[in-house]
């Protein structure tokens, strides 16, 4: 082993890391959700979205993929109202949340897949999101397949579940298979948008697909 390198590697890791901490802790959303009680900053990116295009209801009923640790499935209760429902799913745990039904599972497993949609019932649901994301190993090549495959369940869901004027929100990482989507999206559905919520870091390459209307 090269131990000068593998040295130079953990200190700029260490560096990478204090970076990353510094810039959350001084991030304005970070500092806006601790002050608003969301669990999370990911939930402006929702709330934007929701605000410019009209979407989730009171009574609406809405299933939210990927919802650790709760902070869309917060937004989603309080804009459906007592007489709507919220279904989450997550791999991790999340903390209860008022009028929120949790499910604990791997999405990617049939049986976790299969559950979910029973728990949606006969009833049709009026928005799916997703802000799904694979444990990032810092290779693209590796990283990139998996947030696709992820995407891809989720729109898989959609089909499956949504009314047929419903709305669909899924986190997509610009790269490749991005266009191949989008343009299953729009095949999927009337209106779709690709949207870049103010929320998300400008370095990132997460985009949020909005698409609504099932054909």
């Amino acid at each position: 082993m090269n131990y000068s390198f593998h040295i130079s590697y953990i200190v700029a890791k260490k560096g990478s890391s204090r970076r990353w901490m510094h810039e959350h802790l001084s991030d304005e959303f970070v500092k806006k959700a601790q002050k608003e009680g969301y669990r999370s900053r990911a939930v402006y990116k929702l709330l934007e979205i929701i605000e410019k295009n009209k979407i989730i209801h009171k009574g609406d009923i809405v299933l939210d993929l990927g919802a650790a640790p709760g902070g869309w499935s917060q937004v989603a209760a309080k804009c459906v109202g007592v007489k709507g429902r919220v279904i989450a799913s997550d791999i991790l745990p999340i903390e209860e949340i008022n009028d929120v039904l949790f499910l604990q599972g791997d999405f990617t497993e049939q049986s976790v897949y299969d559950d979910l949609l029973e728990l949606t019932g006969q009833s049709k649901v009026n928005v799916v999101l997703s802000d799904m994301a694979p444990n990032m190993s810092g290779q693209l090549s590796v990283d990139q397949p998996k947030s696709m495959h992820l995407a891809d369940l989720a729109i898989e869901m959609a089909i499956k579940t949504l009314d047929l004027n419903g709305s669909f929100i899924v986190k997509v990482f610009q790269g490749e298979g991005f266009d191949a989507y989008v343009k299953t999206a729009r095949e999927l559905f009337k209106k779709v948008s690709v949207i870049k919520p103010k929320a998300s870091r400008p370095r990132s390459k997460e985009v949020y697909l909005l698409a609504s209307q099932l054909k």
